[in-house]
């Protein structure tokens, strides 16, 4: 999640990297690996969304979410963050959510919600992030990183 408030909540899927190099699209940009764009959500995927890590204060164009991490504006100049970033991320799209939407989802339980641990959004395996996070919870939730993504295969 990167925002919730009054109007509503948006949020990033992290672990959708696709195959496209982000200097394709931001060649000023040179993200950490996998250095591919990633797929943010299914709302405005023409639109590119920065997530980074600090090093040290917070530089231009960052707003936080956790700590040192936050969206970061790709529209600021580079030279003025050179060396501000310790890691980079850019994603295609986000997700959105409208007002209660969310919280009408939370309460249906159509959510699982565990704490993330500070390596998650920037893990160089993305792919496996989801399993992972499973994984480390134990008891019933761990079984369900067992369960293959098409059932069919089981």
């Amino acid at each position: 999640m990167c925002d919730v408030d009054g109007e509503g909540a948006i949020g990033l899927v992290l672990n959708r990297p696709s195959r496209s190099p982000v200097h394709d699209y931001l060649p000023q940009w040179s993200p950490g690996e996998p250095s591919v764009v990633f797929v943010g959500g299914p709302v405005q995927p023409e639109i590119a969304v920065g997530l980074a890590e600090h090093s040290g204060q917070s530089p231009i164009g960052f707003t936080e979410i956790s700590g040192d991490i936050g969206l970061f504006d790709l529209a600021t100049p580079v030279e003025l963050v050179s060396g501000a970033l310790s890691q980079l991320r850019v994603f295609s799209g986000y997700c959105g959510w409208a007002r209660g939407q969310l919280e009408d989802e939370l309460a249906a339980g159509d959510w699982i919600v565990v704490a993330s641990e500070p390596d998650d959004p920037f893990t160089a395996d993305a792919e496996r992030l989801w399993t992972a996070v499973l994984r480390r919870q134990g008891g019933e939730l761990a079984t369900l990183a067992d369960i293959p993504v098409d059932p069919r295969l089981n």
